[in-house]
């Protein structure tokens, strides 16, 4: 999303009458988004049963779309920048309501995870647009009022992913079970699509050239490297899969000198690999795709141990995830304003509270057992929602605080993209744990056990991640001495 990079075309009047219509429009198309990395959770016990779906298969459900979704995020801004931010809304809008169709309607497991990769495209042309289209058209304090109900709006979409997909599954409306999430898409994106003609049209005045070789590399080389973490384990890592990552790591090299390459050619690359070299950066963005990588981890986990393992409902069990969430959005709104006080050891202090109720959390459902009530895990899940909010918030803006205001749409649209990758390739690596831990088992002690061993990976990276913090931390202190 390198839109920062170019001054962009506004409509007449555009700031000085910020057009609000358009920005409820443009909230919808952020909540769908949001809510479908959500939802899915919910659904993963019906989705095995209906579809007989693998623990290879729902990791693909569910990372699948947070891989296209995060690979083609910078592409998807430049199309943005290029084409017409509005145009691409409506395109991406489109396109991410036909592939929701096509998840509901999915006759097995395959199908749907082919149609929820479609899904993630789609949400990589549309959610792009949302960002550059506020920040273009809204200024001053109608800027920061826009961005502030716009993560209120996100946050709101992750709790109603929970509450709203599990209601939806458990009421089987219809008969539809859990293809009701992804059909309840339609009508909304119909309508965002009637109502897109709110929001004003601009673009970048010299788009941005379209690295296509780049996006190939790079989206080849994830792939290769997330399918055979995700595949392998449940096949005893036949050799197609050894070989898929080595050539993952050989793609990933290329992708890193034709970047370097096309920069010094005077084109903008999708990476400018110079700001990976600045230690800061460097270090942060590790930071995101860490702490990313614990995310829908673990949500994947808990959705698999109240529902297949403690017998929940799905929207009993949303209900009980549901104060995470809650926790989370209100730790994001106190944040900023706790980091603009302490500075970085507020952060670090966050990330200590979320690995220590990661660990809190661990022992508690391996200490109950058998007779764990989930509804007892609520005051920890609070404090884990927390935690993330105190850091992923106000981690992204300190990261992207360390590169030049020149580069800073080059620097979110890498940022954006670890977020996701992250994300899935946390995913991959805790359905190995789980899934060993789980073996053939279906009774609950089966199901903690397997929860345990998927959250030893949460609770390392999040330990890891306040290592990182401190080293961060000592890095600006060092800095700001030998100014």
């Amino acid at each position: 999303m390198n839109s920062n990079s170019c001054t962009p075309t506004l409509p007449p009047n555009a700031i000085n009458n910020p057009p609000w219509l358009g920005l409820s429009v443009l909230l919808l198309a952020g909540f769908v988004t949001i809510f479908d990395l959500f939802v899915v959770n919910v659904a993963i016990p019906s989705l095995q049963a209906d579809l007989g779906a693998s623990f290879a298969q729902i990791g693909f459900i569910v990372a699948g779309y947070e891989l296209a979704f995060g690979v083609l995020l910078i592409t998807g801004g430049r199309l943005g920048d290029l084409f017409g931010r509005r145009r691409l809304f409506v395109t991406g809008m489109a396109a991410f309501t036909a592939a929701s169709a096509l998840c509901g309607l999915a006759p097995d497991a395959g199908f749907l995870i082919g149609a929820r990769i479609l899904q993630g495209m789609a949400a990589a042309l549309l959610f792009p647009q949302v960002y550059a289209s506020i920040r273009v058209n809204f200024n001053g304090n109608d800027s920061r009022r826009a961005f502030g109900l716009l993560g209120m709006t996100l946050g709101l979409a992750a709790i109603a992913g929970q509450i709203l997909g599990g209601w939806l599954v458990h009421a089987n409306l219809f008969g539809l079970g859990w293809r009701s999430i992804f059909l309840i898409n339609v009508p909304i994106g119909l309508a965002a699509i009637a109502a897109a003609r709110y929001i004003p049209e601009t673009r970048a005045p010299q788009g941005p050239t379209l690295d296509w070789p780049g996006v190939l590399l790079v989206s080849s080389g994830l792939a290769l490297l997330l399918v055979p973490l995700i595949e392998g384990p449940g096949k005893n890592w036949p050799a197609w899969s050894l070989a898929a990552m080595a050539g993952a790591l050989v793609l990933l090299m290329v992708f890193y000198h034709q970047q370097e390459r096309r920069r010094r050619a005077g084109y903008l690359p999708l990476v400018d690999m110079q700001l990976l070299k600045q230690r800061r950066f460097a270090l942060g963005a590790l930071l995101v795709l860490m702490i990313y990588s614990t995310s829908s981890s673990f949500f994947l986990c808990f959705a698999l141990l109240v529902q297949s393992g403690l017998g929940l409902d799905p929207f009993l069990a949303g209900s009980i995830f549901a104060p995470c969430s809650l926790g989370f959005v209100v730790a994001s709104l106190l944040a900023p304003r706790l980091v603009a006080r302490r500075g970085t050891p507020a952060i670090v202090a966050g990330a200590l509270v979320y690995a220590v109720s990661i660990g809190l959390l661990v022992v508690q459902v391996w200490a109950a057992g058998s007779a764990l009530k989930a509804t007892h895990l609520i005051p920890v899940l609070v404090v884990v929602g927390a935690g993330q909010g105190f850091i992923m918030t106000p981690l992204l803006n300190l990261v992207l605080g360390f590169v030049q205001e020149a580069r800073a749409g080059m620097a979110s649209g890498v940022i954006s993209t670890l977020q996701q990758v992250g994300a899935a390739l946390g995913v991959a690596i805790v359905g190995i744990l789980f899934s060993t831990a789980l073996g053939s088992g279906t009774g609950a002690n089966h199901y903690i056990s397997a929860f345990v061993a998927g959250m030893l990976y949460n609770l390392g990276a999040a330990l890891l991640v306040v290592m990182l913090l401190l080293m961060l931390a000592r890095t600006q202190d060092s800095e700001f001495a030998n100014r």
